[in-house]
């Protein structure tokens, strides 16, 4: 019998992937409530089942007294020294024959439902570990059913939640469907782990990203910012740690096969990937993709002030609904991937601001010849690119003649007193 019960539980950790340690405790603890349960409750017992043969033992607690009042769970020093040295309070373990085959109806039921009990527990404790260490990744699943606004996805061994304000309007959910969904939360309960999903969480793009794209996963490429409306549009900010890898080129792929491959499995959902760079100018250019950019201008707050970074963005007039986009969008979305409050402009616009600002200018300098067109170098001054040149002041030291060569200057006076 000993054999054919290690045998049940070898096959149980098996079936249900629980480890047998876990099972023999169970079992012990349940033997020793039928035990109880059959022989009375009046003592202390220990039930240990010997992990390699399977017999078991029944070992009843006595404590060492003076003057013993009760025999059953106590035993007088002298009696207890001929065991060994002891000392009174101390505990002893005698062992007690147990026929299990003698245990009534109710005991026997009583340890089914121990082992049961504990079996269920343990796999609960499993399930959370499983999804616990799945927290912040996508796992995919088959919706089971609907029910008042609520989506509940078949995950093969339990089962996910994805309320309302996680599902992507634009996206119809219907049973059988088979969805790629982000675990934002794992809850213990007596029922089992609760598993929270979403389909409308920005990392759930980053996460697919980077199921699609290599250098994604081995680090060559980084994905720096996203911002996201669910169902609508994303836009993804990458920077490659490798000068011979284009971040952007990685994620697109060979004829779009991996930005496609996402997109289809965000339902259509645009994304637009968006060069990292450290200049934030050229960040805040890039951003507003697919517009062109003429010239970004940067109003950083001071260090003590809590007011938002600031940046004005002049595009070309006929960009200037691309550059904002449908209600917004474009721009709402460039100010949270950058992290900057964005102002756009239109070119027509930002010369009448530089024109007024330089009538005051005007004035004072009214007999000052100007080498070139204040505006066009004001905008040449403030070009968003990384590499942009150095434009000298028009006060500088070299100054040209309207055939574009250097004019010497010569002492006429001291010429005339020679």
């Amino acid at each position: 019998m000993a054999s054919e019960l290690m045998s049940a539980i070898r096959q149980i950790e098996r079936e249900r992937g629980i480890e047998a340690e876990v099972l023999i405790e169970a079992l012990e603890k349940a033997l020793e409530s039928a035990y109880k349960k059959n022989y009375g409750n009046t003592f202390e017992t220990n039930v240990v089942l010997d992990r390699e043969t399977g017999d078991i033992r029944v070992l009843r607690i006595k404590t060492v007294v003076e003057e013993v009042f009760d025999d059953e769970i106590e035993i007088s020093l002298a009696d207890a020294q001929e065991y060994g040295e002891v000392e009174i309070g101390d505990e002893l373990q005698f062992e007690e024959y147990m026929d299990p085959h003698s245990f009534g109806r109710i005991a026997a039921q009583t340890a089914k439902q121990v082992i049961m009990q504990k079996i269920r527990e343990a796999e609960r404790e499993k399930l959370y570990d499983i999804y616990d260490n799945k927290l912040k990744d996508i796992i995919a699943g088959v919706i089971r059913r609907v029910e008042k606004d609520t989506v509940y996805l078949d995950l093969g061994n339990t089962e996910a939640v994805m309320s309302q304000r996680e599902q992507v309007p634009s996206e119809h959910y219907s049973v059988g469907s088979r969805l790629k969904v982000y675990v934002t939360e794992v809850k213990k309960t007596n029922r089992g782990p609760r598993i929270y999903v979403s389909r409308t969480h920005p990392d759930l793009v980053k996460r697919l990203f980077e199921l699609e794209v290599p250098e994604i996963q081995n680090g060559v490429v980084e994905i720096r910012a996203i911002a996201r409306e669910a169902g609508s549009r994303t836009k993804i900010a990458v920077f490659s740690n490798d000068a011979n890898v284009d971040a952007s080129g990685a994620c697109i792929g060979h004829k779009g096969i991996r930005v496609t491959a996402v997109v289809d499995e965000l339902r259509g959902e645009k994304i637009d990937i968006i060069e990292w760079s450290q200049n934030q100018a050229a960040f805040i250019s890039n951003s507003l993709s697919p517009a062109d950019v003429i010239r970004v201008d940067i109003f950083e707050p001071d260090d003590d002030s809590e007011e938002d970074m600031k940046a004005r963005v002049t595009v070309p007039d006929n960009q200037l609904s691309l550059a904002i986009g449908k209600s917004g969008q474009n721009a709402r979305l460039a100010a949270r991937l950058t992290g900057w409050k964005i102002d756009i402009i239109a070119e027509s616009e930002l010369r009448n601001i530089i024109e007024g600002e330089l009538m005051h200018v005007a004035d004072d300098k009214s007999g000052d010849e100007q080498a070139s067109n204040p505006l066009d170098q004001l905008f040449m001054d403030n070009s968003p690119s990384e590499d942009a040149d150095i434009i000298e002041d028009e006060t500088g030291e070299d100054a040209l003649d309207e055939e574009g060569q250097a004019i010497e200057e010569n002492d006429t006076e001291g010429a005339d007193e020679d």
